[in-house]
């Protein structure tokens, strides 16, 4: 674990110490992002919640978001902080791999290949910095690579040992990043923690093992609400909490008949190269001129299995037009794994929804948000930066009406600024 310091880039605006006033129309306040991995949208709804209770009263509560497809870790995380759809910015998946090599590389391995992050799309991290302000990421994916052969400012990588659930650890976490803030005068910090994503896993999110996970979470928040208090940022830092999919039960035999692909096709013959045991998505290389061949066999193999060719696949999920999308994309209805994790899954489906939370000097209080798409964040976290966005696919109109009034003005400008910017985006 490690990260790169770089000199701060000079700002139009010049230092900002940590902790004077800011007039919102020249200045900015500092912004938190903590992504909860796998934090569904109704987790805290058979739960005793009282510091989330809280925040939706003190500040803004969407009634969920919609994550991009595919609902995995690191393609979804890279959305939010790029605001770009996954078949943009290029990390299609938790795992790196080499068709040619057959190498497949662990979500924590890949986490340290700026090779598969760096693909012409820069995160909020960079943009900012290259702005003037300073940046931090906390274990969030993505942090430990370069971009255009710059590095985050400082950067945590998550060790391969790294335990997910130790609250200690976790208010130790929520410690060091209030002292980025305070004492080395940090401006933007993404912090991620691996659950409830690991209990969901484990145990299922039906289960009691999840809700104690979510109790852990939220005694959590409230320690991060004490300790912003206690540094004296309480008019200083805006704070958004997400997370990047939700989770669902997998159903399993004996109630189904799970998907089984080699009951269809027999991969020696006719497929390179397949990544398929990763939920319920999966994508594969047939061998040459065996494309027709696996498309057919598969295509009406299981009532639960959606299989397409590349081209063909649908464009509400902005996925399949990258070129590392394989030619045979496939994923199965929810509930059901491919090869049979508890997500992967449509996002169309409410199973994989998840959740948004925002609060600080800049966010209004007791506000309840219509649901949107998690690449609307992206121009939000821009503009409360004072960052002129990157071209993007989200729009600043979707999430203003969650600001204060004093700190909109001007935002209708700005949200034209993002339309444009997300139409450029899309070209």
């Amino acid at each position: 674990m490690g990260g790169t310091a770089v000199k701060r880039l000079p700002s139009a605006q010049g230092v900002i110490p940590a902790l004077r006033d800011r007039a919102p129309h020249q200045n900015f306040n500092k912004l938190l992002l903590i992504s909860f991995d796998g934090f569904r949208w109704n987790y805290d709804q058979d739960v005793d919640t009282p510091n989330m209770d809280r925040l939706a009263r003190e500040g803004v509560k969407a009634k969920y978001l919609t994550p991009p497809f595919v609902t995995m870790t690191s393609p979804s995380h890279f959305t939010t902080i790029s605001g770009r759809w996954i078949e943009d910015h290029g990390v299609i998946h938790n795992m790196m791999f080499d068709t040619e090599t057959k190498w497949k590389f662990s979500f924590k391995t890949t986490q340290n290949k700026t090779e598969w992050w760096d693909n012409g799309v820069l995160p909020l991290w960079i943009t900012a910095q290259r702005q003037g302000r300073k940046t931090a990421s906390f274990h969030y994916p993505g942090g430990g690579a370069k971009y255009q052969g710059e590095a985050v400012q400082r950067s945590l990588v998550e060790s391969y040992t790294h335990p997910d659930s130790n609250e200690t650890e976790w208010r130790e976490n929520i410690d060091i990043v209030m002292n980025w803030f305070t004492k080395e005068d940090f401006d933007f910090v993404t912090l991620y923690y691996g659950e409830p994503d690991n209990m969901g896993h484990k145990f299922g999110p039906e289960t009691e093992n999840r809700r104690v996970i979510i109790q852990q979470i939220d005694r959590t928040i409230g320690y991060l609400v004490e300790a912003i208090e206690r540094h004296g940022l309480t008019k200083h830092l805006n704070v958004i909490i997400t997370s990047d999919h939700g989770m669902t039960t997998v159903k399993k035999k004996p109630n189904v008949t799970e998907i089984l692909l080699t009951n269809y096709i027999k991969f020696w013959d006719l497929v390179k190269f397949d990544i398929v045991d990763y939920g319920g998505f999966g994508m594969l290389l047939p061998k040459p001129g065996q494309e027709e061949a696996v498309y057919q066999a598969l295509k009406n193999a299981h009532p639960h299995l959606n299989v397409y060719k590349k081209e063909e696949f649908p464009e509400r999920f902005h996925f399949a037009k990258h070129k590392r999308v394989l030619p045979i994309v496939m994923y199965a209805d929810s509930g059901y794994n491919i090869n049979g994790v508890n997500h992967g899954f449509d996002n169309i489906h409410m199973d994989m929804k998840t959740i948004f939370r925002a609060f600080g000097p800049n966010f209004k209080k007791n506000h309840l948000a219509e649901p949107f798409d998690s690449i609307h964040i992206y121009p939000l976290m821009c503009k409360l930066l004072g960052v002129t966005p990157e071209p993007h696919n989200g729009s600043l109109a979707v999430t203003q009406e969650m600001l204060v009034d004093s700190y909109n003005q001007g935002a209708h400008l700005t949200a034209l600024h993002s339309s444009c910017c997300a139409l450029v985006g899309r070209v």
